[in-house]
């Protein structure tokens, strides 16, 4: 694939035509790599202190609150989902029940499914059928929108049943954050990674924490970083972590988080609703090219007979996951890459 600029929402971005692959890897706004290569090069000549990285870190904190709709108090900082989610399944009561959809995404639910010497179990449904099956449960976790296949959860109808019935619900957003326009401050927990559609680095994800679920967390990544003042915290004890939110914090990767800062600053910056009409208009205008129905999904799975490699040699860049073919369509995306999936599936 030849890589060309593009520009977009104010952006520019070194993409290949046919790149439709952001539900794996995002490709970062020039500004972004730029950043992350400039932050390489101090990091070569030892230019920086350890301190020097509070400001990105913080930065990416105050910009994913806005992405999901919280303030930026609630957000820990971490590496992946899953490690995120460890205290959450690590603070279940002995003998929990946690309800996932059906073919969730393993980061989401392993975290939980590891805590079966104590009896927590993992009950799964389909992702339609989530609101109606919440009672019984003493958590719902689940991805607003489905790796697999681009499926977005009713999360209108899973906050009505799970707030009628007092069961805490956690979040993933890493598939729906950056094109999705998200409201989430009644969620207990939401966590989100940003090497895909936040365009950051891979190393730097987020957890945001309701004040009423903050005491229900184990924070079993107990670390120096994740102390009222970190600074204060590296040497000795007794433990002492931070009050708030910041009790979950992992120490973090300084040059994932810089690109981070950088690239969610931007994302949150922009027209959410505009943002959202481009992405699923594009899925939208595959999906009708192909004679399916709209789905209002960036993301599009596909069942095709053609070999994977004769779309590779089409100039188109997806992946297979479920058995099926996943393409997603992001900022940087435009009609020529609807076109070439379209004559390639043909």
């Amino acid at each position: 694939m030849s890589v060309t600029r593009r520009h977009a929402f104010g952006g520019a971005f070194d993409v290949p035509a046919g790149y439709v692959n952001t539900p794996s890897i995002g490709i970062p706004p020039v500004t972004v790599a730029d950043t992350v290569a400039a932050a390489d090069d101090r990091w070569r000549a030892g230019a920086d202190d350890p301190p020097d990285f509070t400001a990105a870190v913080d930065a990416s904190r105050a910009s994913f609150a806005r992405l999901v709709g919280v303030p930026a108090d609630r957000i820990a900082v971490g590496a992946t989902v899953a490690g995120l989610l460890t205290p959450v399944a690590a603070g279940l009561p002995d003998g929990a029940r946690v309800l996932t959809a059906t073919g969730e995404f393993t980061s989401v639910t392993f975290p939980f499914a590891a805590q079966a010497h104590r009896g927590v179990t993992v009950d799964a449904v389909p992702v339609a059928e989530l609101a109606s099956a919440v009672d019984g449960h003493d958590l719902v976790a689940v991805s607003v929108v489905q790796s697999a296949d681009g499926t977005v959860a009713d999360l209108a109808a899973l906050r009505a049943a799970t707030v009628d019935a007092g069961i805490p619900v956690a979040l993933d957003v890493t598939q729906a954050a950056g094109w999705l326009p998200l409201e989430l401050d009644w969620a207990d927990w939401i966590v989100g990674a940003g090497y895909k559609w936040l365009l950051s680095p891979r190393g730097a994800a987020w957890l945001a924490v309701h004040p009423r679920a903050l005491e229900r967390g184990r924070p079993v990544g107990a670390n120096w970083y994740a102390g009222e003042d970190p600074w204060d915290s590296v040497y000795g004890l007794p433990l002492r972590l931070a009050s708030g939110a910041r009790r979950y914090d992992a120490s973090p990767a300084w040059l994932a988080f810089t690109g981070a800062a950088a690239g969610l600053e931007y994302l949150a910056s922009l027209d959410a609703g505009a943002v959202y009409a481009h992405c699923t208009g594009l899925a939208d205008t595959l999906r009708d090219e192909l004679g399916l129905p709209p789905a209002g999904s960036a993301i599009v799975a596909l069942d095709t007979d053609v070999p994977s490699e004769r779309i590779a040699r089409a100039g188109v860049r997806g992946s297979i996951r479920a058995g099926r073919l996943r393409m997603g369509f992001h900022l940087y995306n435009t009609r020529e890459d609807v076109d070439l999936a379209v004559a390639a599936l043909r």
